[in-house]
């Protein structure tokens, strides 16, 4: 937490929720891209 506060003192507010923002869509966006590769699997294995 501390690291958190101190990084907000030295970059400001913007910025610091900017890169926890991207934090948490890289692992959504990590999931998607595997669901999407799942789907299209099963659309392959319904076209034979």
């Amino acid at each position: 937490m501390e690291t958190i506060l101190q990084a907000v003192g030295n970059l400001g507010f913007p910025i610091v929720v900017t890169a926890y923002l991207l934090v948490r869509i890289e692992t959504k966006l990590e999931n998607l891209a595997a669901s999407i590769a799942g789907l299209a699997q099963a659309v392959n294995a319904l076209r034979k």
